[in-house]
């Protein structure tokens, strides 16, 4: 593991008006750590993972990426093109709902290919070969390959976006409350798969969720948010073991009586 983190954040803050989308929220993903941020509605987490991965731009604050050279780069003065060309390759987006991250009327295969064309694969035969590879990573069936995702359930629909975006070895990837709105059983099959995934190629993530549970399976961190504001971070573990803050412990404990 690298001595340096892949992502340091500064001071970053989003305001709508009068309103706090999240307020000096600063800290440093590491390669290979994945980061849960968790909170209620309205707690400012989709809202900060939307400024880290350039969907919103930040009012204030800065981010610096480590880039495959090893330089740092200010993510806010990169050009428009080269924020988009970062998300193609070196990042990764998974929505909540698959069809904001897919293509709906083509098929998966070229749901995964067209990421590959973005990085200048060309040759059919190879994408096609490397969309089957991960199709079976995913676990979905190759022959489903022409497949057309408004043909899959919602579990394959979120499989396949996770192919679609793993396909070209990020290094940092973002999740949006990736099992949201799936069965129990499908959601248990879906971490299993995404914690096998990140483990075998080394992935940094920076996952919402609501859900604790998911936190506590797959993230070694975490950070609290409230109003906008990061009110408590540390080891998961830790976190909802021995919850410092009045807000947290009655998370945990909703958690508890559910």
């Amino acid at each position: 593991m690298s001595d340096l983190p892949l992502l340091k954040v500064m001071s970053l803050s989003k305001f709508y008006g009068g309103r706090i989308g999240c307020a000096n929220v600063s800290f440093d993903l590491w390669p290979g750590e994945v980061l849960a941020i968790v909170g209620e509605s309205g707690s400012g987490k989709t809202t900060l993972l939307n400024c880290l991965s350039t969907r919103l731009m930040a009012d204030s604050g800065i981010i610096q990426y480590q880039m495959r050279d090893g330089a740092y780069r200010d993510i806010g003065r990169m050009s428009e093109a080269e924020r988009r060309f970062l998300m193609r390759t070196d990042w990764g987006f998974v929505h909540q709902n698959p069809a904001d991250g897919l293509r709906m009327a083509v098929s998966a295969g070229a749901n995964v290919g067209e990421r590959l064309m973005a990085v200048g694969a060309r040759h059919y035969g190879q994408i096609r070969e490397t969309a089957s590879d991960w199709l079976e990573r995913v676990e979905i069936a190759v022959d489903r390959i022409d497949d057309q995702p408004r043909a899959f359930s919602g579990g394959m629909r979120q499989r396949l976006q996770i192919a679609r975006n793993l396909v070209t070895s990020p290094r940092l990837v973002f999740m949006d409350e990736p099992t949201g709105g799936l069965d129990v059983s499908v959601q248990a099959r879906l971490l299993d798969l995404l914690r096998g995934l990140v483990q075998d190629l080394g992935l940094s993530v920076i996952i919402v969720t609501h859900d604790l549970a998911v936190a506590r399976l797959i993230s070694h961190r975490m950070m609290v948010m409230k109003d906008g504001h990061v009110i408590e971070q540390g080891l998961t573990d830790r976190v909802l073991d021995d919850p410092h803050e009045p807000y947290t412990q009655l998370l945990v404990s909703s958690i508890l009586q559910a």
